[in-house]
């Protein structure tokens, strides 16, 4: 969600707050703002829109050496919470004497408490809707000589979450930086320290940083001098980490946008995924990131899956292969139910999925496992996130860095993640050695499969153009398909506007019919496997109220090719694979369809990369 960058040191800190922000702008927001520490005032710029606004507002300042002079600052991305997208809401804000600014990601959830008692006593008058006003305004209020202490004394009083950074006039030549529940990485340079929510706002200038804790403040100076304390002001020490890693230019290179370019990214990303981890000798995976013997998996009695949104379906095919593959129970729980009601033991493992490593409502549930003492795995995509710190052991899935809001090779890359641990796990318990290496070649095989379907958009690009003319649809499958029917629905309502809801085909008989007219399509994943008569049955039941019906159906299938008003076609493949390759010809159909709507595909309306807050 929100971006924070900021920089102080001996060189100019203007470009490197604009550059930060742009390397943030891939989290998706509404507004942006830059304040610079200018002698004796604090001197700001606010946008709505892109950062390319502000940036042209700012420009026209490069010839003014009092700015250009400027060594310190502090900048903001802003997704609205508190307050419409606005120049007054957007971040930085100030105190009520000026002479503090502050940018913050998170929620302040007592904010309203802590307004009315400062405009009670202090008569404060603010301008803004925003919690962060508050926040500042409260610091001013516990400011008396100290900085850090009032940053100290606020953060105390506050409930919610923050990731914070601060400067004061009347405390120069020095950032105040807090944390709690929201990300903060320190990068240490020479002479020279860079802020940000984010390190790949920070590898271009360094590569060694530490990452905050919750409840750690820390103050930083123009020296590179770096001290972290806690909330109670007793000095902590946090380990400086390397950034082993390179960021990747976001280029488009010949795609039109984005999300296409990491539709089509996906077979090189899922043999980034696969590389050195299939087993051939035992038939089974490598994945050493669990950190776990033989004999741990199999006194493993249950597995727990939290995550959130797009990993949430992933989480969810995950759970059909583990059953099969493994036999074991498997329960998939949205992220903020388990922090809620964490029904866990010693004897589950604790699965997390998050593509940002961020996602606040996983980090929750991670929490309250550790808190129980439940064994626990992380399976992310971004490395020295938080949830890839806090767990300590997992998996990263290296499917590179997305820069579109919707998610696409994220979702396939943590699936087949969740494959190859239910293919190690089910070693140790129901499968023999050629079913392992039957499931090893199918892995394999994706990528040229995903190929396959990316090289031949024709039919695919067919259904979207009739697809475009509907504001609703339904998404229905059953086994494997019936999580690949939820994610495709979301991928096509976040980025065409369409409504569309996934169904278990199970479920059309018990209330979703009756919304079916000649002009409510619905897209069956009708392959074939297991339950295939099932889907062609319920592909009936749809024509018979008159419902256009497109979808998926195995290659040569003309059975199925009869019974649906378009179609495209995937390759006859085992179910898990057969979804995989399915999902992917979904993206692309949710891809052409917001196309052929002219819509902003990759940063949708509302929509945030990262959601960082609950």
């Amino acid at each position: 969600m929100c971006g924070i960058i900021a920089y102080i040191g001996k060189k100019s800190a203007l470009p490197v707050l604009l550059n930060g922000l742009h390397k943030l702008e891939y989290r998706g927001y509404d507004s942006a703002g830059i304040a610079l520490s200018c002698g004796s005032e604090i001197s700001a710029w606010k946008s709505v829109g892109k950062v390319a606004d502000l940036e042209k507002k700012v420009r026209l300042l490069e010839k003014n050496s009092h700015f250009n002079n400027a060594q310190y600052g502090i900048a903001h991305t802003r997704w609205a919470t508190h307050g419409e997208p606005s120049e007054i809401n957007a971040h930085p804000h100030f105190s009520r004497s000026k002479k503090i600014a502050i940018v913050h990601n998170g929620i302040i959830n007592n904010y309203l408490d802590i307004k009315e008692a400062l405009e009670t006593h202090k008569s404060d008058e603010f301008i803004s809707s925003t919690d962060t006003e508050v926040l500042v305004h409260l610091i001013e209020h516990c400011y008396e000589e100290n900085l850090l202490e009032a940053v100290q004394i606020a953060c105390q009083r506050v409930k919610g979450t923050f990731g914070l950074c601060c400067l004061s006039l009347d405390d120069p030549d020095k950032l105040i930086v807090a944390r709690r529940g929201s990300p903060i990485a320190i990068g240490i340079g020479d002479d020279e320290v860079i802020i940000a929510s984010d390190p790949i706002a920070i590898v271009a200038y360094t590569k060694k940083v530490i990452y905050l804790e919750d409840d750690d403040i820390a103050v930083v100076d123009k020296s590179g001098k770096v001290e972290i304390f806690s909330l109670s002001g007793t000095l902590v020490d946090r380990d400086q980490s390397k950034i082993d890693w390179l960021p990747e230019t976001p280029d488009k290179g010949d795609f039109e946008h984005f999300m296409l370019k990491e539709i089509f990214d996906q077979p090189e990303a899922i043999r980034n995924t696969l590389r050195g981890r299939l087993d051939y000798e035992n038939a089974s995976a490598y994945l050493s990131g669990l950190k776990m013997a033989p004999t741990e998996l199999t006194q493993i009695k249950e597995i727990k899956i939290v995550a959130c949104g797009t990993s949430l379906f992933s989480g969810l095919l995950g759970k059909y292969a583990f059953e099969e593959f493994s036999g074991l129970s498997v329960d998939v729980k949205q992220a903020a139910d388990f922090s809620d009601y964490p029904l866990a033991t010693k004897e589950s493992l604790v699965l997390a999925l998050s593509q940002s490593g961020e996602t606040a409502d996983t980090l929750n549930a991670i929490r309250e496992a550790k808190q129980r003492d439940i064994p626990l795995a992380a399976i992310v995509n971004a490395e020295g996130s938080s949830l890839s710190r806090e767990t300590m052991r997992g998996v990263y899935i290296h499917a590179g860095t997305e820069i579109s809001v919707a998610s696409t090779k994220a979702f396939t890359c943590q699936a087949v993640t969740l494959l190859m641990l239910a293919l190690k796990l089910g070693r140790a318990r129901l499968l023999n050695a050629n079913q392992g290496k039957e499931m090893i070649e199918d892995l394999e095989k994706l990528p040229d499969l995903i190929s396959q379907i990316l090289e031949n958009q024709n039919q695919i690009i067919e259904v979207a153009k009739k697809l475009s003319a509907y504001d609703n649809c339904f998404v229905i499958g059953r086994g494997y398909f019936y999580p690949v029917a939820l994610e495709s629905a979301l991928k096509i309502k976040e980025v065409s506007y369409i409504h569309a809801e996934g169904y278990h085909s199970s479920e059309l008989k018990h209330g979703p019919l009756a919304l079916l007219t000649k002009n409510f399509p619905v897209i069956s994943i009708a392959n074939q496997g297991p339950h295939y008569e099932k889907m062609l049955s319920a592909i009936d039941e749809c024509k018979a109220r008159k419902a256009p019906v497109f979808g998926s159906i195995t290659q040569g299938d003309k059975q199925a090719k009869s019974q649906l008003d378009s179609f495209f076609e995937i390759p006859p493949v085992s179910p898990p694979i057969s979804a995989l390759i399915t999902t992917t010809a979904l993206q692309l159909l949710a891809y052409h369809t917001a196309r052929f709507r002219d819509c902003p595909i990759d940063q949708p309306r509302n929509l945030a990369k990262s959601v960082t807050v609950e």
